[in-house]
């Protein structure tokens, strides 16, 4: 999954990417049970692991998560996400969540513009390549 995201980061303006028919539902009680995050977005572009995974992180992603049971595909599986949403995927870069943890978190930062870069980049990539490729 890390690299399939990250190349529909690259491939779509990540503002306007939607992972989920659900994904303005998942942001609004993201948003209600996670207002700290919001209220402090940098927590939402660098993620502090201890603090997802503290015994009280625990139970509010528990309850978070439980809510979306009947209702997405493969919700508790596992995915990595990375804990700086500046950086690519890497050993250093990731960490282990749940399917709608990484909804959750992504569908925020894609909001946030925290993943505007990586499409820009990508972007600029393209047409330096198309450019050589005609030279």
């Amino acid at each position: 999954m890390p690299q399939t995201y990250w190349n529909l980061l690259e491939a779509v303006p990540p503002s306007s990417l939607k992972l989920t028919r659900l994904d303005d539902e998942i942001h609004e009680h993201f948003s209600q049970d996670f207002p700290e995050l919001i209220e402090n977005p940098q927590k939402i572009k660098m993620l502090d692991e201890e603090w997802m995974k503290d015994p009280t992180g625990k139970e509010r992603w528990r309850k978070f998560i439980s809510a979306y049971e009947k209702r997405v595909d493969d919700y508790n599986f596992g995915s990595l996400i990375r804990t700086n949403s500046s950086g690519e995927y890497s050993e250093t870069n990731s960490i282990f969540v749940t399917r709608m943890q990484f909804y959750a978190i992504e569908i925020a930062r894609n909001r946030l513009g925290f993943n505007d870069d990586i499409y820009a980049e990508a972007q600029k990539e393209k047409a330096k390549a198309k450019k050589a490729q005609q030279s």
